[in-house]
């Protein structure tokens, strides 16, 4: 969106301002103009401008999220951002825990893709991926450092680690619905809704609508 003039005169002027008492080797310049945005840090944020969205370091530009964390995060963003509405937001994330509680989300949308940084073997630390990079080494699957390692975390006793089972393998093997709400979905969507002013307990239950006119 181009800058109204008066309004990018006043933006010029304020900058100005603000340098000349930085230090000489500071210097405060001007991004952009967005129609609405919020940040979660400094470098975690997402702004609308002409209806393009733009994200920074948010789970849905990250490979190593199940694209139902990324989804959910990408659909409370457009509630936000285009429609300006928290409540919309709130109700996107508690319908997809119904669903995940359910059993009605595809194994698709539930797949963790995490890469090898080393040979199976070599690791100490023994994370979901490297347990399934070992479900495959031990099935005959060559695996080492730099593969992309697919899994679903499962329903099952044992460490989230111990029922991270590969793509290949999952049969008709139940995923972990507790897993996928306490430790994608629930992450990922908090960060923007917290943001707002939502906590957990509000997402959760059925608390009073908020208003966006404080933060935008």
């Amino acid at each position: 969106m181009s800058i109204p003039i008066k309004i990018e005169e006043r933006i010029t002027e304020l900058l100005s301002s603000i340098n000349q008492n930085l230090p000489e080797d500071m210097e405060l310049e001007l991004e952009g103009y967005y129609d609405r945005g919020f940040f979660v840090t400094k470098k975690r944020y997402a702004v609308i401008d002409d209806g393009q969205i733009t994200v920074k370091g948010l789970e849905l530009v990250r490979r190593d999220w199940a694209p139902i964390a990324k989804n959910t995060q990408q659909a409370i963003l457009e509630a936000i951002l285009r429609d300006a509405s928290p409540d919309k937001a709130k109700k996107i994330v508690k319908d997809i825990i119904k669903e995940l509680e359910k059993g009605e989300i595809k194994n698709e949308d539930l797949v963790i893709h995490t890469k090898l940084t080393k040979k199976p073997e070599n690791y100490k630390q023994i994370a979901p991926h490297v347990v399934a990079a070992d479900k495959l080494r031990l099935n005959g699957t060559k695996v080492t450092s730099g593969s992309i390692i697919a899994y679903i975390i499962t329903k099952g006793k044992g460490s989230i680690s111990q029922r991270a089972e590969p793509i290949e393998f999952i049969g008709d093997k139940p995923y972990d619905p507790e897993y996928y709400i306490e430790n994608q979905v629930l992450p990922a969507t908090l960060r923007i809704l917290e943001a707002i002013g939502y906590s957990k307990e509000q997402i959760m239950n059925n608390e009073k609508q908020m208003s966006l006119d404080s933060f935008f």
